[in-house]
């Protein structure tokens, strides 16, 4: 029987690397999100790093100076999630947070350096795990910002386009499954489930209040206890929406 396959052995004479522009490099970024209270109001917040000034050799860091998503270089050996969960670990001292990719990242021009392609990857963290965050490798410093604040800071290459990006993808999160039950507590009012989504979602994405709570009864996941309060169910982990 006749192979009906070429062989690669013998594609690859007659292919030509030169003939096709390559990539630069390929780097991982990660962002990193929590909801804490400003102004007592719940907000999501993002984990930033300020890019050190001087690189490991003692010379200028690229964009250093300016706020940035934890990320780096992808090595060799490791595919993007492998150097996202190392980088994040390195630039912040945080460890065992689970990824989600969520984009990729390839415009010529968004990176000084040459054309870097990234692929983006975010996940959530309770404010109390972040406690221990501290700045290392090629980060001076790390902090918390909402991300209305993180928008208005002057971000290193193209990471407002990111983080936006990420704001729309987290917006759908929480609107189509139960991810906000992490930040609640066990029992919440209207008002308490109402303010999380809020805070956590672009403007505007949530009804006026008076229409969100006529759904909430309808909604297997929520629970109304006799307080007048609201406990997420056994069905809490089941993706839903909530109106």
């Amino acid at each position: 029987m006749v192979n009906k396959f070429v062989k690669k052995e013998d594609a690859l004479k007659h292919y030509d690397a030169e003939k096709f522009r390559t990539p630069d490099g390929y780097t991982s970024d990660i962002l990193l999100f929590t909801i804490k209270k400003q102004a007592e109001v719940p907000k999501l917040h993002v984990l930033l790093i300020e890019r050190s000034k001087e690189n490991a050799e003692g010379k200028p860091n690229i964009e250093g100076g300016k706020w940035a998503i934890p990320g780096g270089f992808v090595n060799p050996d490791e595919d993007a999630y492998t150097a996202g969960v190392r980088e994040l670990k390195e630039e912040t001292g945080l460890s065992d947070i689970a990824l989600t990719a969520f984009g990729v990242f390839d415009k010529p021009g968004r990176d000084p350096r040459g054309w870097i392609i990234s692929r983006a990857h975010y996940a959530f963290a309770p404010l109390e795990s972040l406690g221990e965050r501290l700045a290392s490798d090629d980060a001076a410093k790390v902090e918390l910002f909402s991300v209305e604040d993180a928008l208005n800071l002057s971000l290193a290459f193209d990471h407002k386009e990111i983080l936006l990006a990420a704001f729309q993808t987290v917006t759908k999160e929480m609107l189509l499954s139960t991810k906000v039950s992490c930040f609640l507590p066990e029992y919440f009012t209207e008002q308490e489930l109402y303010h999380a989504l809020a805070g956590c979602t672009v403007k505007e994405a949530l009804p006026p209040f008076e229409d969100f709570t006529q759904y909430l009864l309808l909604l297997p996941f929520l629970e109304r206890c006799e307080n007048n309060k609201y406990h997420f169910s056994s069905e809490a982990n089941a993706h839903s929406i909530f109106f």
